[in-house]
């Protein structure tokens, strides 16, 4: 891409240009990529040394009970791997309304009952042992020692930490694990994780075999047990990511490619093919007629998603007939340019996170994303191994007749998941890793940067700087307060409910992209990582 390297908005990062590069949205994990590839590591081992790091640096979005998804270029071809978590044996609607009465319509938010099984331990243990150089148990020392050691707080991740506190202090293991003063940590106070280091050395130690159905499992079951939770060592015995082939669409020569349902990659190829029937690179960059277009062609991906997404073998429809060329033409048609709507789903058949990428000389990338959802997840802490768990559950649906009947829960099923890893590609070449974090964010995070790299030639760091906007329900949206002051007032006079929110850390999520600029070994890549975060894109 001729890409524009004037950046025209204010920022704290400049692009960074190396043949080994690691971007995560915090240092310690980009510079524990960095030092496991100046080991004799590929851009697989960097990428799981660095997500192991990142359950320690920021466990406001992830932790050791995390779920994961993956997409990668071996050097030859890309593969996805899904990492999400399967529902407890116990689990089916009867089980939650029991519990929590009749007039339940999820499973709770907080709490054991909202942990399906982790997937991110499974997923760091398949990358290494297909595409991996170094022994496993070498990927988690970065991690262990700073476990051991501790780091200082960085701000953002401080922000959140307080802010979930008084939610979350009355949940089992969380006073332990993340309140040793009676508090949330202030900026540049020392927090160790002494239990997730044990946690983290016997994962190593076994590559990852005391976390499913060992010594970690039967923690965990015991400690569900002691509050009243189903979760069994047997549900994480038999659980295993899987592999899959990553789906895709093209978009202005390009080709972007997501994982496929239970996840909600989907949403940014839907909208990308409602964009494709518009000359968006006729439009002002940042004026209100590109920003409105591509808010509905988001609000509509979203009104198939939520109708339609849950585990594929549920689905009513396909992933292909959503993805449709005609049938999106049909979608875009309905598409005012002078007024905002709220879209109702169409019918296909008739036609908390942390995200990291890597890539090496060699020509490996990887996009890998891992959450515990919601900050902090469950909110439950395992104390013996540092165990915080996620709380995907409650992604999962108690009502047959509710808005999408494929998502009710059932044992051994996986629910709608948020996080999504990217990878573009051109011709069947790798192009970039990226990915953009914050729940339903993300995929607007996909659309939004895409466009303005692709549409109007941003290079990555500026596409990441620019002000977003964020697509609630019905005709709310948020926008950065950066946004232009008359673009706000163009989307307001459409229709648009819009908000200006200043809280950037969740509210309009945080990329990591590294693009590939020719031969990785020659010319390499150029990275960029979100100032929303405390981030950093590191490489040599």
């Amino acid at each position: 891409m001729p890409f524009d390297f004037n950046n025209p908005y204010p920022s704290v990062r400049t692009p960074v240009f190396a043949r080994n590069v690691v971007s995560c949205s915090h240092p310690l994990a980009s510079q524990a990529g960095l030092r496991i590839l100046q080991a004799g590591g590929n851009a697989v081992d960097a990428a799981v040394a660095a997500a192991a790091v990142m359950t320690l640096v920021e466990p406001v979005s992830n932790g050791l009970g995390s779920d994961a998804f993956c997409i990668l270029w071996d050097g030859q071809k890309l593969h996805g791997l899904n990492g999400s978590g399967r529902a407890p044996q116990a689990w089916t609607p009867g089980y939650f309304k029991r519990k929590y009465g009749d007039d339940a319509t999820t499973p709770p938010k907080r709490g054991l009952d909202a942990v399906t099984v982790p997937g991110a331990v499974g997923s760091w243990v398949a990358m290494s042992e297909r595409f991996g150089k170094l022994p496993f148990a070498d990927l988690m020392a970065p991690a262990i020692e700073i476990a051991e050691r501790g780091y200082l707080v960085p701000p953002w991740v401080r922000l959140k930490w307080e802010a979930a506190t008084e939610e979350l202090r009355g949940q089992p293991g969380f006073a332990g694990a993340f309140l040793p003063w009676g508090r949330a940590p202030q900026v540049g106070e020392l927090f160790r994780f002494p239990s997730a280091a044990r946690g983290l050395r016997a994962i190593g130690e076994t590559r990852g075999a005391a976390f499913y159905g060992g010594e970690i499992a039967q923690a965990v079951e015991r400690f569900a047990a002691q509050h009243g939770a189903s979760l069994k060592a047997s549900d994480f015995a038999s659980y295993k990511p899987e592999w899959v082939e990553p789906i895709s669409r093209n978009y202005r020569g390009h080709t972007l490619h997501e994982i496929p349902p239970n996840g909600q990659g989907i949403t940014a190829l839907i909208a990308l093919g409602i964009l494709e029937q518009f000359d968006l690179a006729g439009m002002k960059v940042d004026g209100v007629d590109s920003q409105h277009l591509q808010i509905e062609a988001i609000k509509l991906a979203f009104a198939d998603v939520y109708r339609y997404v849950a585990e594929p073998s549920a689905m009513e429809v396909t992933a292909a007939q959503m993805l449709d060329g005609d049938y999106l033409a049909s979608r875009a048609r309905l598409i005012d340019m002078k007024k905002a709507q709220d879209f109702g789903a169409g019918n296909p058949v008739k036609g908390g996170t942390i995200y990291l990428t890597a890539a090496d000389e060699s020509g490996m990338m990887v996009s890998f994303i891992q959450s515990n959802y919601m900050g902090f997840g469950s909110g439950c802490v395992e104390p013996t191994f540092g165990i915080s768990l996620q709380n995907r559950g409650h992604a999962f649906s108690l009502d047959e007749r509710g808005l999408n009947p494929a998502n009710v829960v059932a044992p051994g099923k996986r629910p709608f998941h948020t996080i999504i890893p990217a990878f573009l590609t051109k011709d069947g070449q790798p192009m970039m890793s990226f990915g953009v974090m914050g729940a339903n964010m993300q995929p607007q995070g996909h659309v939004q940067t895409l466009v303005r790299m692709l549409d109007y030639g941003q290079n990555p760091q500026a596409a990441c700087d620019a002000p977003r906007w964020r697509y609630n329900e019905k005709l709310e949206i948020n926008v950065e307060a950066s946004m232009d002051a008359a673009t706000i007032e163009g989307l307001t006079a459409r229709g648009h409910r819009t908000e200006i929110i200043r809280d950037n850390y969740q509210d309009f999520g945080a990329g990591q992209f590294i693009w590939r600029m020719g031969d990785p070994a020659v010319e390499g890549y150029v990275a960029a990582s979100d100032p929303r975060r405390d981030g950093q894109a590191a490489g040599y």
